[in-house]
């Protein structure tokens, strides 16, 4: 059994959002073939926790505290020409020195999820390094500058401009790059011709058994409805953008014909436009929640209406896996393997978001939640999306560090 460096931009359990829950399924098929050396940082007070459960997993685990407001004026201190801002929010010298002691002490594979933890091991010699950027990170930067004015503008378009050039560095530097979907990678491929051989991509899962259409709970939404639900980390831009889209744009038109129309977000720190949207009509915004499974369980129609994505929506095929009806945009939709009005339903603007959602609240699509199920089951089962990891580090040549 190899020893593998293991390194996460957060700490990987538990799989509760997004960019954890790919994290921790890699680490979970990586640790059957490896004994695993996990370095991370932690955000969250309440991760903390975690730990005794990761190093009765690891043989080793190097895991630092990451204070959001501060780490981000060391990026600012750390700024220079050309150099992406993300480098130096994730940047520690107490990971960089344990990273060294375990590459001088003889590990020579390593797996690092996040570009931004690239910087690392990019320049270690004789070391077997495979990089999962999930999604083309620059490319959200560049969506969130067009949508942004200056000077919020500015500040993401020179980030998209500086992570894309690292990107492309980092593909090469490394022995294999990883996507979540294959739109990803064929996408990064346009921007950086020059990695065709070097990139690939493993789909997104969702947990089956944890997400079914069997899981029973108390009632927990109130008498009324029907009930709209949209989950997610809720001070995520691009989820704050789609729910504030969606409560003003979207739900007036439904309104007055289901007066008792409730719009569930659903999710972990909200930020203070989304916490203002509680005084729309028919919005409700719960915060943290010890699961979200009762709330897409018992909803009505699940919705991701989002103007802002990349990759494959967790939300989404959690959805789908539960039996739930599902309206989603098509930024939201792009990397599911599903059928469009038979498994889900997709809608491009207000006025179809809403035609679709009453189709559904009228009985329209009876079959559309059993289909999303059978739709996950054929697409996205972890055992298969990650069937070709371990073939992966066993088959990617070493590298000889970074010349470039």
């Amino acid at each position: 059994m190899h020893d593998l460096l293991f390194l996460s931009h957060r700490i990987p359990y538990p799989p509760e959002k997004g960019e954890k829950i790919r994290a921790w399924h890699m680490f979970e098929r990586l640790a059957q073939t490896h004994r695993m050396h996990l370095g991370c940082f932690i955000d969250d007070p309440a991760d903390w926790a975690h730990l005794p459960f990761l190093r009765a997993r690891c043989a080793d685990v190097a895991c630092f505290g990451l204070h959001r407001q501060w780490q981000k004026l060391k990026a600012l201190a750390r700024l220079r020409p050309g150099k992406p801002l993300s480098l130096g929010y994730f940047h520690d010298r107490r990971l960089q020195r344990w990273v060294r002691e375990k590459l001088a002490g003889g590990i020579d594979r390593a797996f690092v999820y996040c570009s931004a933890m690239a910087p690392y091991v990019m320049h270690a010699d004789g070391v077997q390094c495979v990089l999962d950027m999930v999604d083309v990170d620059s490319e959200k930067w560049a969506e969130y500058a067009a949508r942004s004015r200056p000077p919020a503008g500015w500040v993401w378009g020179r980030e998209a401009r500086t992570l894309l050039g690292f990107e492309r560095r980092a593909a090469l530097a490394f022995d294999r790059a990883l996507f979540v979907s294959q739109a990803e990678c064929r996408r990064f491929a346009a921007l950086a011709p020059e990695t065709a051989g070097r990139i690939g991509w493993l789909d997104n899962g969702v947990d089956l058994a944890r997400f079914s259409p069997g899981f029973a709970a108390g009632r927990i939404f109130p008498p009324g409805g029907p009930d709209l639900v949209f989950t997610g980390t809720m001070d995520y831009w691009p989820n704050v953008d789609a729910v504030g889209w969606f409560a003003r744009a979207v739900l007036p038109a439904l309104l007055p014909s289901w007066p008792g129309l409730r719009f569930w977000i659903v999710g972990a720190n909200p930020a203070a436009e989304v916490t203002g949207l509680a005084d729309v009509p028919g919005v409700r915004v719960t915060g943290r929640v010890a699961d979200t499974r009762p709330y897409i369980a018992q909803a009505d129609v699940v919705v991701a209406p989002l103007r802002i994505a990349r990759g494959i929506q967790n939300k989404v095929l959690e959805a789908m896996a539960m039996g739930r009806p599902v309206v989603a945009s098509p930024q939201a939709f792009e990397g599911v393997h599903a059928a469009a009005g038979r498994d889900l339903l997709v809608a491009d603007g207000a006025a179809a978001t809403a035609s679709r959602i009453a189709e559904v609240l009228q009985g329209r699509h009876p079959g559309l939640g059993a289909a999303g199920r059978q739709a996950v089951e054929r697409g996205h089962a972890w055992a298969a999306t990650l069937a070709g990891l371990d073939a992966l580090m066993e088959d990617a040549p070493m590298h000889d560090g970074d010349k470039r």
